[in-house]
């Protein structure tokens, strides 16, 4: 990359200072010549003092203002002794003249040679000016030590005059005020030359031989010199390493590494520029960024040539080329190419691999060039800076990690409680802040009937879905397990609801991995801020009770109300008071006759839990049947009611009315292993014929998609015991899938049988299944039979059994049995039949 034309100009403008320079050195000596008698001296002494300016020049203490280096020398005091000794012509020629040798060994660019050659001339021929003015000077006393004073004083004023100039000129103002702030140590130095010039004039006046003295004083103070240099740039160095190193530190946590890193980096190589290359990795971008002297922030370009980024990393070595660093000739071509005068290029590793580059271009100052021994400091820097910006990356991966899930890369529920806390501080008017609760149904079958990373490609697949269906201002996450996390904010909680049914019906659409196609459905709750709570907890909290809520209808969207919490925190008391019943035998089993439809007769009764509790009344059988499932309970409860159903079966059959017992189970009961080992001893115990019991089981328990319920299902099956898929209908499956499994009855759901008079769908519903149980073998029980219309259709489409608040409402055992003494016929019942419902108009 060549420089930019811009600078090229304001360097250029140099001219504008150098010309009036050039000038004033020709009227000035012009004067001079036509003044001063003789204006030229010997030529022995004018070429001698010339060597020892040139000499004077070379120890050389360079200050960098911004991208200019302001060299200090020791010139003063061959400049002494040449006002001293030589006319005034002499001088300004030998000073000039070793000014031009000077230029030419250091091969600066036209507009700082010519300027600096002008300016040795204009200000060497002022302080003759002002020499020729005062007085000649007498001896070596104190008036000549004035008169010099004046001169050298003069010079030293108008250098620093010209090059505060030039470099307001060339870089601005506010670098020319700099410069002059560091006047002052330049303007000690020239004193200082002035005196030992001046001690060197009065000890030759004693004596030549004195200057043997003074050159072994010049030649051990070069060596001083040289060596303290040394020793203050290995301080300098060392201490711009401890501050880098405690600036890597600091900036760790607050992200502005790179930052710090490059910038620190340049000031420390006293370098144009410094850059920092990183390649992409994982989600992390390529980085590319420059520190470039004099302009704030970081550029995202590099002036160092591609070729050597690319050699360094080929070879995963330091590349450095420059004047005093060498390097292969093809790639010092590249250095040409690209205006590059030096450059160091070190390889950030990590291990044995190459995680990027670190490079510094161009040490400041057109005479300065990075030397050998700044390469093991920069690379020495390199490995710090590799440790770090690991370390920063794997902060950040944490830092991701611990607000992101692993499987779908959506922000999790801390990073969605965190956004949520953020969004319910601004009380935005006419909006609220939606948070919607996705739940995936049917997972648990996916997982156990296809594997788990089945299961992962449906959750990946509803995250890409929400994600793609969103609005984008809209957080998507994942809440965790099946849970799916969506907050934004809205007009209204009807926006909210509208919004939720519209994903739902994204996320509806059918999935296809492999061969294998999938239709998975979710229920939704929904929450809204500030409606439905203030804080983020509440608002997690509430939006689950309504998700909860939407499962008991497949694929509905629930928003929150306060009956969903009441009765979420009625179950939560209840929890302690169940344990507590069951142990008092609070918890009392009712009866519910079932009959035949044809000719009413009384086949048997289903076993129903039923629990008053003292505080709260009568308790839903949903109610405290989830409690028990979420407690450890449900076992206990279960076998309660097996227990009550059983003796009374027994003390039927002892009383020559054998009635067959139905009990209800949940699907989680399936999954005890233990459970038919239990109705085996139950069986044995109350000496009850297997085939009395009938187990009832949810469509949804029995046919959950998987084949684990089958085996508890098929043990039951050989124990003789009698099994009903309950609540038929109000599922996804079909008759067909009856087929596959040991059960003996299906009871065809209330909600149909209710509406078979009123509604012809239903009614050709029940049909169906009546039909196509027959045709399989099954018996069919219809619930909720409730009117003798309904009646009357049942018995038309040939329905055999049948159980409602037609023939009777559930009963406890007293009940139950004065109930038998008013509808059963007493002359109709022999040893061997069963009871007859007595007809009541």
């Amino acid at each position: 990359m060549s420089r930019k034309p811009s600078s090229r100009r304001r360097t250029e403008q140099a001219w504008l200072i150098t010309g009036p320079l050039a000038l004033c050195a020709v009227v000035f000596c012009t004067i001079l010549g036509l003044t001063s008698s003789p204006a030229v001296g010997e030529w022995p002494l004018t070429l001698l003092l010339t060597a020892a300016m040139v000499a004077a020049t070379l120890p050389v203490i360079n200050i960098v203002v911004r991208r200019q280096a302001l060299g200090m020398a020791l010139t003063e005091v061959p400049l002494v002794l040449a006002l001293h000794e030589l006319p005034p012509l002499s001088v300004v020629l030998a000073y000039t003249t070793a000014t031009l040798i000077v230029q030419i060994r250091r091969k600066l660019v036209p507009a700082k040679f010519w300027f600096n050659v002008a300016l040795a001339a204009a200000a060497t021929s002022l302080a003759n000016l002002v020499l020729v003015a005062l007085p000649e000077p007498q001896g070596v006393g104190p008036g000549t030590w004035a008169i010099l004073l004046a001169a050298v004083g003069t010079h030293t004023l108008a250098t620093l005059a010209a090059v505060v100039a030039v470099i307001s000129v060339v870089q601005g103002r506010q670098a020319g005020l700099e410069l002059v702030r560091t006047a002052p140590p330049t303007l000690l130095t020239a004193a200082i030359n002035l005196s030992l010039g001046l001690l060197i004039i009065v000890a030759l006046k004693a004596t030549p031989w004195a200057l043997l003295l003074f050159a072994g004083l010049a030649v051990a103070f070069l060596l001083v010199s040289r060596s303290y240099a040394q020793f203050l740039r290995q301080h300098r160095t060392l201490a711009d390493m401890y501050q880098l190193t405690k600036a890597i530190t600091e900036s760790g946590a607050d992200g502005t590494l790179v930052d710090v890193l490059i910038s620190r980096i340049r000031s420390l190589m006293q370098a144009e520029h410094a850059t920092l290359w990183l390649p992409a990795q994982g989600r992390h971008p390529e980085v590319l960024l420059t520190s470039q002297e004099g302009k704030p922030g970081l550029l995202d370009s590099a002036t160092t040539p591609a070729l050597l980024r690319e050699t360094a990393v080929a070879r995963q070595r330091t590349i450095a080329l420059g004047s005093r660093l060498g390097g292969e000739a093809e790639l010092r071509g590249a250095l040409s190419r690209d205006a590059v005068k030096d450059v160091i290029l070190v390889p950030l590793r990590s291990g044995k691999a190459v995680i990027g580059t670190l490079e510094v271009v161009n040490r400041l100052g057109d005479t300065n060039h990075f030397a050998p021994a700044d390469i093991p400091v920069l690379e020495t820097v390199a490995a710090n800076a590799a440790v770090a910006l690991e370390n920063s990356r794997l902060v950040d991966r944490l830092r991701h990690d611990a607000y992101h899930d692993a499987l779908t890369k959506l922000p999790n529920r801390r990073r969605i409680t965190g956004a949520l806390g953020e969004s319910v501080k601004i009380r935005a008017p006419g909006e609220v802040v939606a948070l919607l609760l996705f739940d995936v149904d049917g997972l648990r079958q996916v997982n156990e009937s296809l594997g788990h990373a089945a299961g992962d490609k449906v959750l990946a697949e509803v995250a890409e879905r929400l994600r793609a269906s969103a609005p984008s201002s809209a957080l998507v996450g994942r809440a965790g397990g099946d849970e799916f996390l969506v907050t934004m904010r809205l007009e209204s909680a009807e926006a909210a609801l509208e919004l939720a049914a519209q994903l739902r019906e994204q996320i509806r659409d059918e999935m296809v991995f492999d061969a294998l196609t999938l239709d998975v459905d979710t229920a939704v709750g929904v929450a809204v801020h500030p409606e439905h709570g203030s804080d983020p907890a509440t608002l997690l909290q509430r939006v689950d009770l309504a998700a909860t809520a939407a499962k008991s209808v497949p694929g509905s969207v629930q928003l929150f109300n306060p009956a969903l919490e009441s009765r979420s925190l009625r179950r939560l008391g209840l929890a302690g008071d169940l344990r507590r019943a069951l142990d008092e035998g609070e918890v009392k089993v009712y009866f519910q006759p079932k009959v035949t439809l044809r000719d009413r007769q009384l086949v048997g009764v289903e076993c129903l839990a039923r629990w008053e509790h003292p505080t709260h009344g009568s308790v839903a059988p949903a109610d405290f049947v989830a409690v028990a499932e979420h407690t450890g309970q449900l076992g206990r409860l279960t076998e309660v009611v097996l227990r009550e159903g059983l003796r009374h079966s027994r003390a039927w059959d002892q009383a020559h009315q054998p009635l067959s017992v139905a009990v209800n189970l949940s699907p989680r009961t399936l999954t005890d292993k233990a459970f038919p080992d239990l109705v085996q001893e139950l069986l044995t115990e109350y000496e009850v014929p297997p085939q009395r019991l009938t187990l009832e089981i949810t469509e949804a328990g029995v046919l959950d998609g998987t084949d684990r319920p089958i085996p508890t299902l098929r043990r039951l099956r050989d124990l003789g015991v009698r099994l009903s898929v309950d609540d038929f209908g109000t599922g996804d499956s079909s008759l067909a899938h009856l087929r596959r499994l040991p059960v003996h009855e299906v009871k065809v759901d209330r909600s149909f049988v209710q509406g078979m008079a009123t509604d012809p769908g239903d009614l050709a519903i029940v049909n169906a299944v009546v039909t196509l149980s027959q045709q399989f073998g099954l018996a069919v029980v219809a619930e909720g039979v409730e009117s003798e219309l309904t009646l009357e259709l049942l018995q038309d489409i040939g329905c055999e059994i049948g159980q409602g608040f037609l023939f009777s409402r559930p009963l406890p055992y007293e009940r139950l049995e004065a109930w038998f003494g008013a509808q059963v016929d007493p002359e109709s019942i022999s040893s061997t039949e069963l009871p007859r419902l007595r007809v009541v108009p």
